[in-house]
């Protein structure tokens, strides 16, 4: 069973910054892109920032800037650091992971979401 697991969400103040993190678990081949994913009270998921297994980048243009991606692909983990937090970067933080089974397909998973609040 895969699983992605994640950690580092929280309250912090507007101007702080939080790490998360998300590990991937369990039997599979690789893993390919990478991303987060956010959603606030009444409005739709929206996707953050991605990162390919060679390491490129794609960020949404509200984080521009002061969010940064990464990956360690020996410890199966995605990273989102996250500066100059805004109170509207207050939403439920979710990784996203597509890997690729002992099958050969390819399947995409979910981690279970932390709360990332920022308010004074």
């Amino acid at each position: 069973q895969v699983q992605l697991v994640e950690s580092g969400g929280g309250l912090v103040q507007p101007g702080g910054s939080l790490r998360l993190s998300c590990a991937a678990s369990g039997r599979f081949v690789s893993i390919n892109a990478m991303g987060w994913y956010r959603q606030a009270p009444g409005k739709e998921r929206e996707l953050v920032a991605d990162i390919t297994s060679g390491g490129q980048t794609n960020y949404a243009d509200s984080v521009k800037g002061r969010f940064t991606i990464s990956r360690d692909n020996v410890k199966k983990s995605v990273f989102l650091q996250m500066n100059s937090l805004k109170p509207e970067d207050t939403a439920v933080y979710y990784c996203n992971g597509a890997i690729t089974s002992v099958t050969g397909l390819i399947f995409k998973y979910w981690s279970q979401g932390t709360q990332v609040t920022v308010s004074s």
